[in-house]
C-alpha cells in the first residue's frame, strides 16, 4: 500500500515549483514506489488537492478564480455523444436499430413515457424504455443546464473544483452539459444517484468526458443516498458516498417522480456546503412546471434558512407566492440529431398524421436555484414607500400604482400586445404585463430577459376574469426601467 500522505506532501511542496510529475514523486517516497500507482494516488486526492491531470499526465494546481460564463449556446448535442448513443443502440439492436420490431419498441417506449409524464404516472425504465429516453429527451436536457448555470457564474458562484450531486441523473444529459460548460483546467468528483437501467447508459455516455470529470455511480434511489426514510436502509446505501459537503446538487427532470420531491430536496439541502447551490430544472409543461415551484416554495420559506437564488426572487422578504407558478424560461432550438431524424422517419404513419413525434430539440424549461448563504442573483428589495404588493392588487383594481417585478416570461401573445407574467414574491394569483403602446419610456420591459427586475411606474391594474389573473396595462402614461438585467 502506498503512502498516501507521502504522495500529497510531495505534490503540496512541488505545486507551487513545476508541475507535477509521478515519476518524480515516485522517486521521493520511501521504499519506492511505481509511479502509475503514483499517478493513480494523484488522481484519487486531486479534488482536495485542487489539482488537475494535463494530457501528457503531469498534474499543476487548479485556477482559485471562479468559473466565467461560456457563452452557452449550443446549436446542437456533440457529436461524440451522439456517436456514444448510435454506438449503444447498434450493440443492443444492430445497424437497423430503428427499423422493424426494435424500432417499433423503442417509439412506443416514447409514446408512453410521453403519456406518463402528461397524466402524472409512475414512471419505470428498464432497458429500453432508456435507451428511448436517452434518444428523446438527451440533446435538450444536455443544453439546458447550462442555461441554469449561467445564473451562477454571472456573479462568479462556481468554483473551478467542485463536488457535484446529480439526483436521479438518468441518461446523462445534465452530466454532459455540466463537463462541458465547465473550462478545461475544472476538476469534478461527480456522484450520480440513478437506480434504474438508466444508469447503464449514463456510464457509457460518461466515458466521453474529460480525465479530471471523475465520476461514480450509486444505483439507488434519491431517498436512501440522502437518507430519507429508514436510517438502516439508507446507511447501507449510502456507504461509498463522499465524506465532504456538495458544491452542487442537480436535480434534473427528477423531481415529478420522487414520492416526496420536498423532503428529498430539504435533504440534499443539508448536504450542501456552505457556499453551495441546488439547482433544479423541468420541461415547461405545465404540471412538471408548477410542481417544480410547489417544491421550490415548500423548501425556501422564511423560516427554513434557504433562499430563492433565481429566477423567482423573492422582493418583499417577508413573503412567499401562492399563484399557480407555471413560469418558464425559453432558449433557441436545436439541431435534429440523426438518431431522432432516424426513428421519426422509419414510423408507420397514416396520411393524417404528421411527421416529427419522435423529434424533441424545443429547449424549455422551468427552474430554481437554492441557497443556505442568503445570496441572490440580484440583490434588490421593494419598499412600500415606493410600490405596491402584488398580493394587495385586489384594492388597487382600475388604480395606477407603481410595482416591483420580475419578468417570469418570455412574450406569451399571439403578436397582438405584448404579454408577460410577472411576480414578485408576494403574488397570489398570476399578474401580467400587458403592454398596449410601446414608447421610449417603456420599451425596457420587452427588451428585458427572462429573470430581469423591472420597475413598473404608474401601470393600470385590471381583473381579467377569463383567466382568473390581474393584467398590469403598460401603455403611454406607463415608465418600465430595468433595475436589473
Amino acid at each position: 500500500m502506498i503512502d498516501r500522505d507521502a504522495v500529497r506532501n510531495n505534490a503540496n511542496y512541488l505545486r507551487n515549483v513545476r508541475p507535477i510529475d509521478p515519476e518524480e514523486i515516485a522517486e521521493y517516497i520511501e521504499g519506492g514506489a511505481h509511479p502509475a500507482v503514483v499517478r493513480e494516488t494523484l488522481r484519487e486526492e486531486a479534488f482536495d488537492l485542487r489539482l488537475r491531470e494535463r494530457a501528457d499526465g503531469a498534474f499543476e494546481p487548479v485556477s482559485e478564480a471562479p468559473v466565467q460564463s461560456p457563452g452557452w449556446a449550443p446549436t446542437a448535442l456533440p457529436e461524440r455523444y451522439t456517436f456514444a448513443l448510435e454506438d449503444l443502440l447498434v450493440r443492443e439492436f444492430g445497424a437497423n436499430w430503428h427499423r422493424g420490431e426494435s424500432g417499433d419498441e423503442l417509439r412506443e417506449a416514447v409514446r408512453r413515457f410521453k403519456d406518463d409524464y402528461l397524466y402524472g404516472n409512475d414512471v419505470a425504465y428498464d432497458r429500453v424504455a432508456a435507451l428511448g429516453y436517452a434518444i428523446y429527451h438527451l440533446p435538450a436536457y444536455y443544453a439546458t443546464i447550462g442555461y441554469v448555470l449561467d445564473d451562477l457564474t454571472e456573479n462568479g458562484l462556481l468554483d473551478r473544483t467542485l463536488r457535484v450531486l446529480d439526483v436521479g441523473a438518468g441518461v446523462g444529459g445534465p452530466a454532459l452539459g455540466l463537463a462541458d460548460y465547465l473550462p478545461d483546467d475544472a476538476v469534478v468528483d461527480y456522484h450520480a444517484v440513478e437506480p434504474s437501467a438508466a444508469a447503464d447508459v449514463l456510464d457509457r455516455l460518461l466515458d466521453e468526458t474529460d480525465r479530471n470529470f471523475r465520476q461514480t455511480i450509486h444505483e439507488t434511489t434519491a431517498e436512501s443516498f440522502l437518507g430519507v426514510g429508514e436510517p438502516a436502509e439508507a446507511d447501507a446505501d449510502r456507504a461509498d458516498a463522499p465524506d465532504g459537503p456538495f458544491d452542487l446538487v442537480v436535480f434534473g427532470n427528477v423531481l415529478s417522480e420522487l414520492d416526496d420531491p420536498a423532503a428529498v430536496v430539504e435533504a440534499a439541502v443539508d448536504r450542501l456546503a456552505d457556499d453551495g447551490s441546488v439547482a433544479a430544472f423541468a420541461p415547461a409543461d405545465r404540471n412538471t412546471a408548477m410542481g417544480l415551484r410547489e417544491v421550490e416554495r415548500a423548501v425556501a420559506t422564511p423560516a427554513s434558512g434557504v433562499e430563492t437564488y433565481s429566477p423567482t426572487l423573492r422582493l418583499w422578504p417577508d413573503a412567499t407566492p401562492s399563484d399557480g407558478g407555471w413560469s418558464f424560461d425559453v432558449a433557441s432550438d436545436l439541431d435534429t440529431p440523426p438518431f431522432q431524424r432516424r426513428l421519426d422517419e422509419a414510423a408507420t404513419r397514416g396520411a393524417a398524421d404528421e411527421p416529427g413525434e419522435f423529434r424533441n430539440v424545443d429547449v424549455q424549461f422551468a427552474y430554481a436555484i437554492l441557497r443556505t448563504d442568503g445570496k441572490r442573483r440580484v440583490d434588490v428589495q421593494a419598499s412600500a414607500d415606493r410600490c405596491a404588493r402584488m398580493a394587495d392588487s385586489e384594492s388597487h383594481v382600475t388604480d395606477r400604482v407603481n410595482y416591483l417585478a420580475v419578468k417570469l416570461s418570455h412574450d406569451l401573445s399571439d403578436g397582438d400586445n405584448a404579454l408577460y407574467l410577472v411576480g414578485d414574491g408576494s403574488q397570489t394569483v398570476d399578474h401580467y404585463l400587458v403592454c398596449t403602446r410601446e414608447t421610449v419610456l417603456n420599451d425596457d420591459l420587452g427588451r428585458a430577459d427572462y429573470g430581469a427586475v423591472v420597475f413598473v411606474e404608474n401601470g393600470l391594474v385590471l381583473w381579467n376574469d377569463d383567466e382568473g389573473a390581474y393584467n398590469v396595462v403598460v401603455d403611454d402614461e406607463t415608465v418600465v426601467d430595468l433595475v436589473a438585467p
